[in-house]
């Protein structure tokens, strides 16, 4: 039969799975399809995994001629038998069963993550009429992390389940829906206090102005959704008046990038993506992050300088929680990204409308508040870590890492603010 005649499948006609396992060498894969090859086969599925040295590999494949199936079965276990491999072989008809509707990608994130969590989750996924189709390793360290391949139950449901499980065993979990979209070009748009950056941007002018316990407890209380976020932040503001403007250059010195915040932007720049930042913070802090981490957006709040001294205002649109989602439309309008296609990551309750609104809100180490409602919540102080979430695998990180030394950042100088992005060791 020629390979432009290919064998019509049926649930009806005859196949064979064909199993190999054993360890891992080159030439494994190659073999045994030369093997099958002398029996005119088409190759309906292949499945291959190597685990710790290991391989499983699976391949559907048609049934040989009648009378060949025998000569067939001893040929394979014959090379198998060969390379020190176990083989089977298993009858059957037609192709894999169809995948149910509804399909998702669940990522879930251990640190570290333990059989009895993943047991958790499976059953959880098994509870809403779920059914995992493929298990993949996306990283080992800083986390681990995993992704299911889920079909026969719609993502909506299936991520208001896994919310709950995940807060009751304390991974963090993301669901998105599975389809083209998933690896298309996104904008990812992040808050900069407590989520870019380590500080609270207010507290450290504060501190220079001798009010910082002031402005901490009026922040921690807007944060957690007790006070309106404008009024707290003219308060706030009021109490920096006379400050000389001098302390500007001071406190962008002072600021700490979160661990992983330079391997994030630097990886999403260089697979296309584009970033920006909203902050209830101030421009005199946002502009210089970037121009220094090559973001594409960045909007805060601008202190009132007049005669080289602020005055205790804020002048221009109030950047608030409505304003923050406000803006995430706009970056996305001019991006022309889909707001679907959007991610949105924050940790205080001025975040939540944005969170929202994005295709994918991540509440990043958030307040309690703030991961009840969002999508998805990482609880590890690694900001690269939302990579995974987007299904963005180690290996593709260290590709990046490796560009970056041949040619050079995309995502600004090596002078960013906060040190070297490094993490203590696991």
């Amino acid at each position: 039969m020629s390979a432009s005649q290919p064998r019509q499948t049926t649930d009806a006609a005859p196949t064979l799975l064909v199993k190999i396992f054993g360890k891992d060498r080159p030439g494994i894969t190659a073999g045994l399809f030369d093997t099958l090859a002398a029996y005119s086969l088409d190759v309906i599925d292949i499945e291959q995994v190597v685990t710790r040295g290991r391989i499983v590999l699976c391949a559907l494949v048609t049934a040989p001629d009648t009378g060949a199936e025998g000569e067939l079965r001893a040929t394979v276990h014959s090379w198998a038998e060969s390379l020190k491999l176990q083989a089977e072989i298993i009858s059957g008809t037609g192709d894999n069963r169809p995948r149910g509707s509804g399909r998702s990608h669940v990522t879930v994130l251990g640190h570290p993550l333990s059989a009895e969590s993943t047991a958790a989750i499976a059953a959880r996924i098994t509870s809403t009429g779920g059914n995992i189709d493929r298990i993949f390793r996306l990283a080992k360290y800083p986390v681990t992390a995993v992704e299911f391949a889920v079909s026969g139950t719609e993502t909506e449901p299936l991520r208001t389940a896994l919310a709950t499980e995940a807060a009751e065993i304390g991974v963090d979990v993301a669901v998105v829906s599975a389809g083209l979209h998933h690896r298309a070009q996104r904008l990812v748009v992040m808050d900069v206090d407590s989520t870019l950056i380590q500080d609270e941007v207010i507290e450290l002018f504060a501190a220079h102005a001798g009010c910082e316990e002031q402005v901490a407890e009026v922040t921690a209380r807007a944060m957690a959704g007790e006070l309106d976020f404008e009024q707290s932040l003219h308060a706030r503001v009021a109490l920096l008046a006379g400050l000389d403007a001098s302390v500007v250059e001071k406190v962008r010195t002072e600021v700490r990038l979160t661990p992983g915040a330079r391997t994030l932007i630097r990886t999403l720049k260089r697979l296309g993506y584009q970033v920006g930042v909203v902050s209830g913070g101030f421009t005199q802090v946002t502009d210089g992050l970037k121009d220094q981490l090559g973001l594409d957006f960045a909007s805060a709040n601008t202190l009132e300088i007049v005669d080289g001294k602020l005055t205790g205002r804020v002048v221009g649109e109030i950047v608030d929680r409505a304003g923050k989602a406000r803006l995430l439309r706009r970056f996305a309008a001019e991006a022309g990204v889909p707001l679907s296609q959007t991610v949105a990551i924050g940790d205080g309750a001025n975040d939540l409308d944005m969170l929202n609104a994005a295709g994918l809100g991540v509440a990043f180490n958030a307040k309690p508040v703030v991961r009840r409602a969002a999508h998805t919540a990482v609880n590890v102080p690694f900001l690269d870590t939302v990579l995974y979430l987007l299904g963005i695998t180690r290996e593709e990180v260290e590709e990046v890492e490796a560009a970056e030394a041949e040619t050079g950042p995309v995502a600004g100088p090596s002078d960013r603010p906060g040190g070297p992005d490094v993490r203590p060791a696991l």
